[in-house]
């Protein structure tokens, strides 16, 4: 395959949307929307006692409340591990003194390029950062087991959290 052109249309905050023109092995050419981002990072802590720690947040691309895993977007130049560890702090109020890399994935790569990281966070510690001003997360412990049973179930609607549940459940 052959990128004919390239053209970035959009600039925002999370993304960039860019227009690229290809041609195919046939000869043919086709024009694919590219969702440039980069990165993200899903984090499954889990306390001494076997709990994980979720976060309940609007999200308003589907106009629906969800409970998932704390995640984030790797600012630019950020490391993953550094990126899990902030978010942690802001989104649940947590420091791990244990990361653990689970696993990696393309979230779509139909369209977007975003890598998101999995960890496991463990021998948490209270120690918080504020959360981002366009975020009201409410935080929820429950079992992991329980937890393992909501992403089998259709519990989670969102697949960084189910990939992690069970990425994790794998680990144990």
């Amino acid at each position: 395959m052959e990128v004919v052109s390239s053209e970035r249309i959009f600039t925002g905050r999370a993304v960039t949307l860019r227009v690229d023109q290809v041609k195919l092995k046939t000869g043919a050419v086709a024009q694919w929307e590219v969702l440039e981002h980069t990165g993200g990072v899903a984090v499954v802590p889990l306390d001494g006692e076997g709990n994980v720690f979720l976060v309940r947040q609007y999200r308003h691309s589907v106009n629906e409340t969800l409970i998932e895993l704390p995640a984030g977007t790797v600012k630019a130049g950020e490391d993953f591990a550094a990126c899990a560890a902030r978010e942690l702090q802001e989104e649940i109020g947590m420091a791990a003194t244990r990361l653990e890399l689970l696993g990696e994935f393309y979230l779509a790569p139909g369209y977007s390029g975003e890598l998101m990281k999995v960890y496991l966070a463990t021998d948490l510690t209270p120690a918080s950062l504020p959360q981002d001003f366009d975020e009201d997360i409410h935080v929820e412990r429950l079992p992991f087991d329980e937890a393992v049973q909501m992403a089998l179930s259709g519990g989670f609607r969102d697949s960084k959290s189910i990939a992690g549940i069970l990425l994790a459940l794998h680990r144990r």
